[in-house]
């Protein structure tokens, strides 16, 4: 490793370990809206070293803005959002905004060093509408990264734009992922991917491209320390639709970074952190044009990403079909659904496969051998409404395996803060176990309940201090 790659470790190390101070205090979770991000850009236009200004709309008139810091040769465009529920690096672009305008804190050299030699534009959240709904696409519907070529939406337009009049040398296409993606075949999850995106079917390498991998080798080494082993690429394969791939032929190097899942982070607070080190060190990067000591060959050793894991698998559960015992691996992902106006969640499970799931994995994993799984035991009584379950002993009917109630009127939400399974109009869960299923069942060894689900989540590994129990109405 040379000397300057040891040095971006130590300042990786240093900002890593400072990030706190710079941390946008407002973002405490990712539904955040287009009405909280406006107050803190309007603070930056009084404060050095930003100009800030009003760029363009969505389609519903939400107003999209740039941030720019510096005045170096070198132009840097960063856009975060683009997919309006892929707000990890939005986050992560106030706490640099935090970092940019701060001093006499020891990086002094390092931001100078940025400023003086790069221009800075930052477009946070260029899909507004899409991120008040916390969905991927905009409010026409229409996927925004498979926009670039006809520009029917207008926060697709204003990216090409900012590209054909910036003429920016580098490019940060910062998106979240699928936390369910896996380093290749390693079962360890996916916490960031990379990708020096395409320009042509032939996938092939010019200077602009060859800048994408260098500054990647440098950013993959940088982020190792932090979550080693835990780094993917994804596969270049060319989208012609795609904004990345067609910024990268129109002349600027496209840097696609994407922001996975981190285990007990779902408002990816960690991964948020990992943003912050990964952007400003390559930024410094790309000032010193140190990143041209980078060996290329070193971006192909980045493991492809692999879609091995589940949320949940039960390996080598015993199921009985017509008075024959089967075993099967299950598969079981915890999805989420947008509740309170997209501003919280709640989790929805489903049984994703069942079968011979020995090549897969699962970010939690349950050995059972010798088990037999059951249907959960129903409550005799039929409820008036789920109200009715604040009057039960439920405690004990959760010890003797009894989950699932119904009710006589349709819940209010499907959504409940007990760990119950409520009907009203499904169907009883694992009467037989299927694919789409929510998973609600028991795990026993003869007679003995060994694990409860509810809704996919296993009642005895429950997080104590979680303060919703994942309870499902159906």
């Amino acid at each position: 490793m040379t000397s300057t790659a040891f040095l971006s470790q130590d300042i990786a190390r240093r900002l890593y370990d400072a990030h706190a101070t710079y941390q946008e205090k407002t973002f405490t979770h990712r539904r955040f809206k287009h009405k909280d991000i406006v107050p803190l850009l309007d603070a930056l236009r009084s404060q050095q070293p930003f100009t800030v200004s009003q760029i363009g709309e969505s389609l519903e008139k939400r107003s999209i803005y740039q941030v720019k810091a510096g005045n170096g040769p070198d132009s840097v465009l960063l856009w975060s959002q683009m997919h309006g529920d892929e707000a990890t690096a939005t986050m992560a672009l106030f706490d640099i905004f935090n970092f940019l305008k701060a001093s006499n804190d020891g990086f002094d050299e390092l931001r100078q060093t940025i400023l003086t030699n790069t221009s800075l534009y930052f477009v946070p959240m260029l899909n507004p509408d899409g991120a008040e709904r916390f969905q991927r696409r905009t409010a026409t519907d229409i996927d925004m990264n498979r926009d670039a070529l006809r520009l029917q939406t207008p926060e697709g337009a204003l990216l090409k734009s900012l590209q054909q009049t910036l003429r920016p040398l580098v490019g940060f296409n910062l998106h979240d992922q699928n936390p369910r993606y896996s380093v290749g075949k390693t079962g360890k999850q996916a916490v960031m991917s990379f990708l020096a995106t395409a320009y042509d079917e032939e996938r092939n390498v010019n200077e602009v491209r060859e800048r994408s991998m260098k500054l990647i080798v440098g950013m993959n080494r940088v982020l190792s320390q932090f979550i080693p082993g835990q780094i993917g690429r994804f596969d270049d394969e060319f989208e012609p639709r795609a904004f990345g791939d067609n910024i990268q032929k129109w002349g600027t190097t496209l840097i696609l970074v994407e922001s996975g899942g981190y285990k007990g982070d779902p408002e990816k607070m960690a991964i948020r952190r990992l943003n912050f080190v990964a952007i400003l060190t390559t930024l410094l990067a790309i000032a010193e044009h140190s990143y041209q000591q980078e060996d290329t060959s070193q971006y192909q050793t980045i493991p492809e990403n692999g879609r091995l894991l589940f949320d949940v698998l039960i390996r080598n559960a015993t199921v009985w079909h017509n008075g024959h015992p089967v075993m099967v691996d299950i598969g079981i992902n915890h999805n989420e659904v947008n509740v309170d106006e997209a501003t919280d969640f709640r989790y929805k499970s489903t049984i994703d496969e069942i079968g011979d799931l020995s090549t897969f994995c699962g970010l939690d994993e349950i050995d059972a051998t010798g088990l037999t799984l059951e249907p959960a035991g129903e409550y005799q009584a039929s409820l008036k409404s789920v109200d009715d379950l604040t009057a039960i002993d439920l405690l004990s009917l959760q010890r003797e395996g009894t989950l699932v109630f119904r009710s006589q009127e349709k819940p209010q939400t499907d959504f409940l803060d007990l760990p119950v399974h409520v009907l009203y109009e499904g169907d009883f869960p694992a009467k037989p176990l299927l694919i789409d299923q929510i998973p609600t069942f028991l795990l026993k060894q003869n007679e003995q309940i060994i694990y409860a689900f509810v809704n996919g989540f296993c009642i005895q590994k429950a997080n104590m201090t979680e303060k919703r129990s994942n309870g499902i109405a159906e």
